[in-house]
């Protein structure tokens, strides 16, 4: 199973949105406060349609804890990565890591012991950055589709 982390989201309807990934992929989509909303936000709720029953979600009071109650390598996901997303071999329990809307993850997560690597997802020159739920579901879906969509059809 694939972990989805969303480090201090800010925007309601991207985790609407995460919530909807995870249900549709089988990957539980953890979430580490402080969230910039209530998750019973009417724009959470309305983006994540009718998913919520469907998603395995987790809220976790910081980064340590979320850590901890997860086994796998940590992949951090930045624009300024040298890699690319597509340069590695995804396992089963690997922890997608994203930060959050408009400044990405902080230099003290991007170097927390258990990040063992950094990915970035190539865009045009320029660019700053995709929205977040886009970014998350290419590098889910690059995962998944190499693990051969376990519980796909």
């Amino acid at each position: 199973m694939l972990h989805l982390v969303y480090f201090e989201p800010r925007i309601p309807g991207n985790t609407g949105s995460a919530i909807r990934l995870a249900a549709g992929t089988g990957s539980t989509l953890h979430l580490v406060e402080p969230l910039g909303f209530d998750l019973s936000e009417a724009k959470l709720r309305r983006a994540g349609l009718d998913y919520h029953d469907l998603a395995h979600v987790v809220v976790h009071p910081d980064l340590d804890s979320m850590l901890a109650a997860v086994p796998g390598r940590v992949l951090a996901f930045t624009t300024t990565a040298a890699r690319w997303y597509t340069d590695i071999e995804y396992r089963d329990d690997d922890v997608l890591l994203f930060g959050p809307e408009p400044t990405g993850l902080p230099p003290e997560v991007l170097a927390h012991p258990r990040v063992v690597d950094q990915l970035r997802i190539p865009m045009l020159v320029g660019r700053r950055s995709m929205n977040l739920t886009n970014a998350a579901s290419v590098a889910t879906y690059e995962a998944w589709r190499q693990l051969g969509f376990p519980g796909g059809a």
